[in-house]
């Protein structure tokens, strides 16, 4: 499961989750699309796993599916 499948599982927006991290949309379009790896602080990353209702594993290794997709 990618970022996106992760955020798209708990229904939520690109700019709710924006919103939540204090961040821009576009972070969180290019997370997505594997064009950025994430670059959090330790509050974000936490926030992240909550809002996507995940261990930070399932985080980890979805940032990483993200990130080979757009190597493919």
């Amino acid at each position: 499961m990618d970022l996106r499948a992760l955020r798209q599982r708990t229904g939520l927006r690109i700019s709710d989750v924006a919103i939540e991290l204090d961040c821009a949309l576009s972070s969180i379009r290019n997370w997505e699309k594997g064009r950025t790896t994430p670059k959090m602080e330790v509050w974000q990353v936490f926030r992240l796993r909550d809002l996507y209702q995940c261990t930070e594993e399932e985080l980890v290794q979805a940032a990483k599916k993200s990130t080979l997709a757009e190597d493919s």
